[in-house]
């Protein structure tokens, strides 16, 4: 089943975000109002505006007050995706040039801070301090995220725990805090928004890993970037450090620099494909995932339940 197709029931509420957010990154510098529509417009899953509605749906669901909250993660999203084509020096993402592509680093920066911006000024819809307060923390913890990615690059004696710490701040920590805001704002009790906020972290770490997985086992058509771009830029993932475990295999990787080869990095790309790395995350993943679909057992079934059960599975499908 395709994606979308589980929670088609949000269509239209989906539909209505996707207008909303280009009447939020409207502006009367023109030059940013047509980097941020280039972003909206290059299209992606919306996946955390979904958890947001989905989570909604486990409250008083009114799509008046929650679509602020869909919209504010959103653009938090896109601002950090806008930072790390800028750090990664990424001319390409799905298919399409990016802001620093079109428009140079500087004011695809500034876009980044722009978006940032205005997801805070969205939020200031709703009153609740909690929420504010939620999402404030998901933004610094991305910033950090951000921040340890940079510091982190090229070092092959990181660990698994820096691993881990680094994609829950520039991944799951948004995810789950979708779930969170989306319960929050709907006025959820407090045990569904605690499940929820856990399901959201559990799914958006095994999300992560496969990202990172299929960095190495897709294509560039369908990744919309070359493939193996993480290990070239010095982003030691999931696949790379199980595959350093093989003394000759990490010989090889360590060695890997901005300016290796194109064909030697295939070659390295076709190691660590044909070891066990590959194997060893996707369980890792799977773990990760388990976890997020014993923490929504105890709540009430529902089209949104089981639709967060599905996307759960279908993320861990995703193998090419």
């Amino acid at each position: 089943m395709k994606l979308q197709l589980m929670y088609s029931f949000l269509r239209s509420d989906i539909d209505k975000i996707e207008k909303e957010l280009k009447v939020v990154v409207a502006s009367e510098q023109q030059l940013l109002e047509e980097a941020a529509l280039q972003l909206i417009e290059a299209g992606g899953k919306r996946i955390r505006p979904v958890f947001v509605l989905l989570a909604g749906k486990f409250g008083n669901y009114k799509l008046d007050v929650i679509k602020h909250v869909a919209v504010a993660l959103e653009l938090i999203h896109m601002a950090s995706l806008v930072h790390d084509d800028v750090i990664d020096a990424a001319l390409l993402r799905r298919g399409s040039a990016t802001v620093n592509a079109n428009w140079g680093d500087r004011i695809a920066m500034y876009t980044g801070d722009y978006l940032f911006a205005k997801s805070l000024e969205c939020i200031t819809n709703l009153e609740s301090p909690e929420v504010h307060k939620a999402l404030s923390h998901t933004i610094l913890e991305v910033c950090k995220g951000e921040i340890e990615q940079i510091k982190d690059k090229y070092d092959f004696g990181q660990n698994l725990r820096t691993y881990l710490r680094r994609i829950k701040r520039k991944t799951a920590l948004l995810i789950a805090a979708s779930c969170q805001l989306g319960a929050i704002a709907s006025g959820a009790c407090r045990d569904t928004v605690n499940r929820l906020f856990w399901y959201g972290y559990f799914v958006g770490m095994s999300y992560q890993i496969i990202d990172d997985i299929l960095d190495f086992v897709s294509t560039e058509e369908k990744l919309g970037k070359p493939a193996g771009g993480d290990l070239l830029q010095g982003n030691i993932t999931l696949p790379a450090l199980y595959a350093m475990e093989d003394p000759k295999l990490r010989e090889r990787i360590v060695r890997v620099n901005e300016n290796t080869p194109t064909n030697e990095m295939k070659e390295i790309i076709e190691a660590v494909k044909n070891s066990n790395a590959i194997d060893q995350a996707f369980a890792f993943s799977e773990r990760y995932l388990h976890k997020a679909l014993e923490v929504i057992k105890p709540l009430p079934r529902s089209q949104a339940k089981l639709a967060l059960q599905n996307v759960a599975k279908y993320i861990g499908k995703r193998k090419f």
